[in-house]
């Protein structure tokens, strides 16, 4: 029998989030709401919808292999050069190519203890080792990780905000790392969640791809712009490192709905604004509620907050279920005792705290 490598066998999967219609469908209930997985909850761009409507009759013909308008335009939002872009099926992917690209069997990569769970997997899947750093604080520690730089390192993966925790680390604590990190390490910054943050001492990472380290900027299209289901990320760094990926990239990686919806919804500054603004209202009334609670949460930079339960999170997540709202429990990333929580519109979130209040018999 044909056996795969030690440490593809070994790797534990990505388990998605439970689709509203096969809960609704298992436990006969309606009108579920899924507060899981972190999406936009006033949906996609309609620039977007409409955009991809009017190229629907196209999809026998193959995708822009380059994404060359998307990539030209996004460059000119973001001041940078086409050559500093990379797109990905999703943002998962680049994370991926960054991995292939620059790791192998015997290297090392730095990665904190409650990260996004795709920077483990993708480390293990090219037979490299995860250097685990940390989170008493649940935040990425950069002076630990620095720490843990050997001669094996190869890359650094930090997720500002960081998911599931939703923490952030300020711009004196990136600028510190990056001092100090060599040049020849792999920095990934993953800020699939920047648009939602508004604090004045988080660090745009854009800001220091010129600095001689190598920075790799990972961003998507999937939550701000409501475009999780196209599958649509990128990433950002220096013309050399992305020559290098674009080695790596499958051809066609990025479908033509994808990219004429994220060209659309570039332009969609209402949308981006409102969802913003959603998101902000939000997360106050949340945390204003848990705290009548007096249930611990992390603060959060992002649209999910991180609760913790004190105890095994499964039987509230499958009372919550038989109530019709669908969170998600983090066991796979290590945290024993919490839910992440994504935040939804004022409706959705006023029915989690109405059924968390029953669940907990508060």
């Amino acid at each position: 029998m044909i056996k795969p490598n030690e440490y593809v066998k070994d790797l534990i999967p990505y388990v998605p989030g439970k689709p509203v219609e096969e809960l609704e469908r298992e436990l006969g209930i309606r009108d579920a709401i899924k507060i899981a997985s972190n999406e936009n909850p006033l949906g996609p761009s309609r620039l977007a919808i409409s955009a991809v409507e009017e190229v629907l009759n196209k999809v026998n013909r193959y995708p822009d292999g380059d994404t060359f308008y998307l990539k030209h335009k996004l460059a000119e939002r973001l001041n940078v050069k086409p050559e500093n872009l990379i797109f990905g099926n999703g943002s998962n992917e680049v994370i991926e190519i960054v991995a292939r690209t620059f790791m192998k069997t015997g290297d090392e990569a730095v990665i904190g203890e409650f990260a996004f769970i795709v920077f483990p997997i993708v480390t293990q899947a090219v037979g490299a080792k995860a250097n685990m750093s940390p989170m008493p604080e649940l935040t990425n520690n950069l002076r630990d990780m620095y720490s843990r730089i050997t001669s094996k390192t190869k890359a650094v993966f930090i997720a500002n905000p960081n998911n599931p925790t939703g923490t952030m680390v300020t711009r004196d604590e990136l600028e510190w790392f990056l001092d100090r990190v060599p040049g020849n390490i792999i920095v990934v910054v993953d800020e699939a969640y920047f648009d939602y943050v508004d604090d004045p001492d988080y660090p745009n990472s854009l800001n220091y791809l010129n600095l001689g380290k190598s920075i790799v900027t990972v961003r998507t299209f999937s939550k701000i712009y409501g475009l999780a289901g196209l599958r649509l990320g990128y990433g950002v760094s220096s013309e050399e490192i992305v020559s290098y990926m674009n080695r790596v990239r499958e051809p066609f990686n990025v479908n033509s709905l994808a990219q004429v919806a994220a060209f659309a919804a570039l332009d969609d500054k209402e949308h981006v604004t409102k969802s913003r603004e959603i998101n902000r209202i939000g997360l106050k009334y949340l945390t204003k509620e848990l705290k009548k609670f007096n249930l611990p949460f992390a603060p959060s930079y992002t649209n999910f907050i991180l609760m913790d339960l004190g105890s095994d999170p499964i039987p509230v997540y499958n009372a919550l279920l038989w109530e019709g709202v669908i969170v998600r429990p983090v066991l796979n990333y290590g945290l024993k005792t919490h839910i992440r929580v994504t935040i939804g519109l004022p409706e959705e979130n006023e029915r989690f705290i109405r059924a968390i209040k029953k669940v907990l018999g508060l």
